[in-house]
């Protein structure tokens, strides 16, 4: 009898990694990139996407684009200058920057000049190429378009939990600005809130 529990003990020390190796076996699949995977309350790609979409859409339906159109006949340029991100999570924020760019240009109502980094990278790039260039070929220096509007803005966040719910608001904020007045032309926000369970069995969320 003590030699079959010996027997039965030693098996189950040799099974066991065998099953947990089993159970911890990780499967992955592709799935479509526009369609939305919440696994957590956290901010997300889709969110991103959603909120830039939203807050150009509402950007360019104020009436200071039609004013600018009237006065100087042609499309405004707008330049981000910079999207704080004072929430209680590490956001991408140069990803939400990427939707809002993409936004404003897909729209066709605006021009868009190139972020603060990504033009110095340029004018380094064409100040190389006025010593290394054919003549009559390349671009000229001096000829840069200016900005008329510059858009910022903050992401902020809002956590409460109680009886095993968690709610996470987003709260994003953005402003545009006359770069010739200085007036605040267009003021927008869009919150984004979820709710998150706990877990019944493990007791987290």
């Amino acid at each position: 009898m003590i030699q079959q529990g010996k027997c039965f003990v030693l098996a189950l020390v040799v099974a066991l990694p065998m099953i947990f190796t089993g159970c911890a076996a990780v499967e992955v699949q592709r799935v479509d990139a526009s369609k939305e995977i919440a696994l957590t309350d956290r901010w997300n790609a889709k969110d991103s996407e959603l909120v830039a979409t939203a807050m150009i859409e509402d950007m360019l339906s104020f009436p200071w684009i039609a004013k600018h159109n009237t006065r100087y006949q042609q499309r405004p340029t707008v330049v981000i200058q910079r999207v704080g991100n004072e929430s209680h999570e590490e956001i991408e924020v140069a990803t939400f920057i990427n939707d809002l760019k993409r936004s404003l240009i897909r729209s066709g109502e605006v021009d868009f000049v190139a972020l603060t980094q990504e033009r110095r990278r340029v004018r380094k790039e064409r100040a190389e190429n006025e010593v290394h260039r054919r003549a009559g070929t390349g671009a000229a220096s001096g000829q840069e378009t200016g900005a008329n509007y510059a858009l910022s803005g903050v992401i902020n966040s809002f956590v409460d939990s109680a009886g095993g719910k968690r709610v996470t608001s987003y709260q994003i904020d953005l402003k545009l600005i006359d770069m010739e007045t200085n007036l605040e032309v267009w003021n927008g926000q869009k919150k984004i809130q979820k709710l998150q369970k706990k877990n019944k069995f493990l007791g987290i969320f």
